[in-house]
């Protein structure tokens, strides 16, 4: 399972509006003969990928998949079915998709006869899951802000890659996808954030398919986010400094610091907002 959390990460930035899983395959003897990923909407998920390289090698063996597979049929076929005509004897998943159809995959997959297990991992393969299951909830993207605590232009944060966000805003409210041109046709940006109402201009972008959002800079539009309690996480570089200094605030309130990170010239400081309703499902 942890394999399969890992190669799903490999389709952030471009998944959206659909969540990033991803599958391993076993053969009945145990053995990795097989590993996919969800690119983006429109192209096959993770079961078919998985199972396109595992090839006939994957009949009675095990899918390991983070999301629960898919019930219905859309640009892509269900990936419950194409687990059962691969002949898979057994499926493990992490979390169940609260977007399943009728009565989902997973009990779709035992009336054909497969074993399946739930819950494998639940916690770990939130971690790349849970901005999509966040935005799900909520109607409105996964928001994180990154700035630098003592620079006068932070909008390039050092060490910070973007090509995991589905949607980067600039100090100015300028949008841009992280990964250009990543997603496809599967939204279009508007041209740039709607400055009027907060909630509004994230409900928007959610529409237009965005889950993710990386919002750069130190103050601003950004804070306003933060203040109007729209902001999920905050990441913050704290440059190299002489011992002794006359310092300055990090995260700001409301938020609690979760890693604090030595890096090659700064420190990296994550923190998230404290009451966060999410919950895993």
């Amino acid at each position: 399972m942890r394999r399969a959390i890992a190669v799903s990460a490999l389709g952030l930035g471009t998944t959206s509006p659909n969540p990033p899983v991803g599958c391993v395959i076993l053969d009945s003897g145990g053995r990795v003969v097989g590993e996919g990923f969800h690119r983006r909407k429109g192209e096959a998920h993770a079961e078919g990928n998985a199972l396109a390289a595992a090839g006939t090698a994957a009949h009675g063996g095990t899918a390991v998949v983070t999301l629960e597979p898919c019930n219905h049929v859309g640009r892509s076929p269900a990936c419950r079915a194409l687990l059962i005509e691969a002949g898979i004897a057994r499926v493990v998943v992490a979390l169940i998709d609260p977007t399943s159809r009728g009565g989902g995959g997973v009990a779709e997959l035992r009336r054909a006869g497969v074993d399946v297990e739930v819950g494998v991992l639940a916690d770990e393969g939130e971690v790349v899951l849970r901005p999509w299951l966040t935005a799900l909830q909520r109607g409105t993207p996964f928001v994180t802000w990154a700035y630098c605590t003592d620079a006068d232009d932070d909008r390039q944060v050092p060490g910070l890659d973007v090509y995991g966000y589905d949607v980067v805003v600039e100090p100015d409210g300028q949008l841009r996808e992280g990964a250009p041109g990543g997603h496809g046709d599967t939204f279009v940006l508007p041209g740039e954030l709607l400055l009027g109402d907060p909630e509004k201009a994230l409900q928007t972008l959610y529409v237009a398919g965005a889950r993710s959002l990386l919002m750069l800079g130190g103050g601003g539009l950004a804070e306003s986010y933060a203040a109007a309690g729209l902001v999920d996480e905050v990441l913050v570089h704290l440059s190299d400094r002489a011992a002794s200094s006359q310092g300055g605030e990090l995260a700001p309130a409301g938020f609690r610091v979760t890693v604090v990170r030595r890096l090659e010239d700064h420190v990296l400081v994550q923190a998230e907002r404290q009451g966060m309703p999410f919950k895993a499902m």
